[in-house]
């Protein structure tokens, strides 16, 4: 029986709900890390002694799939979405944003299918986009693609902002600090290639990076649902 499944406990002297410790747990996260929360701090944090929470939790693990969940909530969208892309648009969109608001939340992407009730409307209203489109198993990479992209792409960048306050140091300034040793390495001319991109290529924002490569997978997925089926894709000469 999932989390979502078992009821609570009868109401008690302390007012407690999933609800309450899920928000809690979520401000400690948010503050901290997933390793800045535990029963005993989010009962602390309550100021409920922490085995009133075992009626509520079992394990810290369901605790995670809970405040996931409460994410979910950021993600779904505000109104049916046009067409599909406008839904998968939307939602690698709101995801980064939950993402960077929630840093936690890219240490628990991925793998297996979250099964709350949020994740589940969110998924519903990306699938709906696709009725009658397809057939399922197409959309089914097609979503899968995307999502592999986003949680990705957010990966690497909360990686970065992480570094970034471990080290002091912003992108440009490590970058600077580090660009006597890139200097040398690239003096050897070993790296011809690597060269010519630290020397002409583009540094872009995070945000314009991620919107420029949500496009180019989109336009990938545009072609193979537009494309005839058992047509095979070539490559132009």
């Amino acid at each position: 029986m999932t989390v979502w499944d078992r009821p609570e406990p009868p109401t008690r002297p302390a007012p407690l709900d999933r609800g309450r410790i899920v928000a809690a747990a979520i401000a400690l996260a948010d503050e901290g890390g997933l390793e800045a929360v535990s029963l005993r701090k989010v009962a602390a944090r309550l100021d409920v002694g922490p085995m009133r929470l075992y009626g509520y939790i079992s394990t810290k693990e369901e605790l995670f799939d809970l405040m996931v969940d409460e994410v979910y909530a950021e993600i779904l969208p505000g109104e049916r979405p046009g067409d599909w892309r406008e839904a998968l648009h939307g939602l690698a969109h709101r995801t980064r944003q939950a993402g960077l608001r929630h840093e936690w939340l890219a240490d628990l992407l991925g793998g297996r299918p979250s099964l709350g009730p949020n994740a589940l409307a969110v998924t519903e209203a990306t699938l709906a986009a696709f009725d009658g489109l397809t057939d399922l198993d197409t959309v089914m990479r097609a979503v899968e693609v995307v999502n592999a992209y986003v949680i990705g792409a957010i990966r690497r960048e909360i990686a970065n902002l992480r570094a970034e306050r471990a080290t002091g140091l912003s992108d440009r300034e490590w970058q600077h600090a580090s660009g006597p040793h890139v200097t040398r390495m690239l003096a050897t001319g070993r790296f011809p290639a690597l060269t010519k991109f630290v020397h002409d290529g583009t540094e872009v924002e995070p945000e314009a990076s991620f919107a420029t490569g949500l496009d180019w997978v989109l336009d990938a997925v545009a072609a193979k649902l537009t494309r005839p089926v058992g047509e095979p894709f070539t490559i132009a000469p």
